[in-house]
């Protein structure tokens, strides 16, 4: 009888570790059924896999293409934002589902919110003030960097003009803080060359162009600002693709190609500064 037991056990062991078969013709109920115990195992306690494949569905139902994306990058990107605690692909810009093409293969790319972003840092417990704004050619603006580093803005009124330049600061609870400047001649040439989904019809930089460019100099202002290991993990899940799931999605490897939007340029980093 012991022997059965275990053969009935191992039997059952070997089919839980067999490789779930995924195809382009499934629904997306049909791939959360299949994925269910892998997904039930990365999803947190307060999301159900009911509730994630109406996220699903949802974020098909806003961005169409999605569903031609390989499913496996389309679910993990899913799960992305489901650890994060992030609506992906709706009005409230929190976090974006984008198919894009990677090693000529459409696949789903996870990318951070402006919105989603400022949610996380203030999750952290660490900031005290957070935020981006975008300077007009009307606007009063005044900065330096260094030991009497100083930011002033005042926004005209009426018609501001156009944007030049944008922004993002944030203060620590202790004291410190940073703050990061960029013209919009550098932020466009930073999306054109760092973004890989930079000009697509569903890139959120097409549609929410303001939100990503403050992303942009929030993740600046942050690079080297003393926050938590959970912070900077979240951070890190910002524009990748992945193609497995995890309980930490963040340990799962980017299978985006170099270059693809991830990486910022090296030079002109500042540290915070502290009061």
């Amino acid at each position: 009888m012991a022997d059965v037991k275990q053969a009935l056990e191992q039997r059952a062991a070997a089919g839980r570790n067999q490789p779930v078969r995924l195809t382009r013709n499934m629904t997306i109920v049909d791939m959360v059924k299949a994925l269910e115990p892998e997904i039930r195992r990365a999803l947190p306690t307060v999301l159900t896999p009911e509730r994630f494949t109406r996220m699903a569905l949802s974020a098909i139902n806003n961005t169409p293409e999605l569903a031609n994306c390989t499913p496996m990058s389309f679910i993990a990107a899913l799960m992305n934002a489901a650890q994060l605690g992030l609506e992906p692909n709706t009005p409230l810009g929190q976090a974006y589902l984008i198919p894009y093409k990677n090693k000529g293969v459409l696949e789903c790319q996870f990318q951070l919110g402006y919105k989603g972003l400022i949610d996380l840092a203030y999750r952290s417990g660490q900031i005290q003030v957070i935020q981006a704004q975008t300077v007009r050619e009307f606007d009063y603006f005044e900065y330096q960097y260094g030991l009497d580093s100083k930011l002033v803005h005042r926004p005209g009124t009426g018609d501001r003009g156009e944007i030049t330049f944008i922004y993002g600061l944030f203060k620590l609870n202790n004291g410190g803080y940073g703050f990061e400047v960029s013209n919009k001649e550098d932020m466009d040439a930073f999306a054109s060359r760092y973004s890989k989904s930079f000009g697509s019809r569903y890139s959120p930089w097409t549609e929410n162009y303001e939100d990503m460019a403050k992303k942009t100099v929030i993740k600046r202002a942050l690079k080297y600002a003393p926050v938590s290991a959970d912070f900077q993990k979240a951070l890190s899940m910002d524009e990748t693709i992945k193609t497995e799931l995890s309980v930490d999605m963040s340990e799962i490897r980017n299978e985006c190609l170099p270059d693809s939007g991830d990486r910022e340029p090296e030079a002109d980093r500042r540290e915070p500064d502290a009061v």
